[in-house]
């Protein structure tokens, strides 16, 4: 089932239980806006019951250039702030959404593409990628969500760092400081991003709503309040059928044992 590319410039195809976005505006560098910022908010929000975990990537030779700087209109105070915050709901649909995501990425990752690729739960970069926010150079300041969730990856030196001074990181720089778990040869991403979501989407329901759901609102809580709600999702997760029925697989010898490697 796909979903051909439309004025919003998001393809949208499912494979099973995986559901393959792309951002399919090559001629611009996959620059985001609003109507394609819109649509990534939608499709997560009307994601079908029968997915169980969504791969997000770029056509072309960049997963995404950031902001379409072309398309910025003139905006008071007060309309920006609404703006940013249309930004927000959107990449919280992604993050907080119904199914696991992992970004596939290659090429530029810069500015508000860097905060698209911060959103999902897993990111693969290739040999090709590379990082940076510009916006610090331009005299503007994020406001797609960077400065909560880029921190997060790299710490708030790194993005100060990036801000102040323009610095661009590789695709070995980046994935030694956080950027990316996985780092893959040219041209890999999207094989390995999928993989990976085959994978996920084959976890029990309840450990893939934890830990996206609950897990980033665990690390914002003091210590002993994020013990007690750990507390809680685990006697929820534990008590489900299927997790009962897959301890019991495991105890039976049944289930694949952890493998190095």
């Amino acid at each position: 089932m796909s979903q051909p590319s439309s004025a919003t410039g998001l393809t949208v195809e499912i494979q099973d239980t995986i559901a393959i976005l792309r951002l399919d505006r090559p001629a611009k560098r996959n620059a985001l806006n609003d109507a394609l910022v819109l649509a990534l908010r939608d499709a997560f929000e009307r994601m079908p019951a029968t997915v169980k975990a969504a791969v997000v990537h770029g056509a072309g030779d960049h997963f995404c250039a950031g902001l379409d700087l072309s398309e910025l209109s003139e905006r008071d105070a007060v309309q920006g702030l609404h703006h940013s915050r249309m930004w927000h709901k959107a990449l919280d649909a992604l993050q907080f959404g119904p199914v696991p995501v992992i970004a596939a990425l290659h090429g530029a990752v810069v500015g508000g593409g860097l905060e698209l690729a911060s959103a999902a739960h897993i990111r693969v970069a290739d040999a090709t990628t590379f990082y940076a926010l510009p916006e610090g150079t331009r005299g503007i300041f994020v406001g797609g969500g960077a400065s909560v969730r880029v921190p997060r990856l790299v710490g708030v030196a790194r993005m100060t760092d990036m801000m102040l001074t323009g610095r661009v990181y590789d695709a070995e720089q980046g994935e030694r400081a956080g950027f990316a778990q996985y780092l893959v040869p040219a041209g890999e991403s999207l094989a390995k991003a999928i993989a990976l979501a085959q994978k996920v989407a084959g976890n029990a329901p309840m450990t893939n709503y934890a830990l996206t759901q609950v897990l980033p609102r665990i690390a914002d809580q003091t210590a002993d309040h994020g013990l007690l709600t750990e507390s809680l999702v685990a006697a929820i997760a534990q008590s489900a059928p299927e997790a009962k029925a897959r301890v019991a697989a495991f105890l039976q010898g049944k289930a694949a044992k952890v493998q190095k490697g």
